[in-house]
């Protein structure tokens, strides 16, 4: 499981991007992938799908 801080989220739209801690990557979200709401700059843990 990965950490990072909710770069962006639209919430009207319904995704946004995270950024992986210790790292420059960014990872794209989409709110049906998400288990709570999250707003930008919350800390969270996540697992990547393709």
């Amino acid at each position: 499981m990965s950490k990072g801080t909710v770069k962006f989220f639209n919430e009207a739209k319904g995704f946004g991007f995270i950024k992986e801690e210790g790292s420059n990557k960014e990872h794209f979200v989409h709110i049906s992938g998400l288990i709570d709401e999250v707003r930008e700059g919350d800390e969270v843990e996540f697992d990547l799908q393709e």
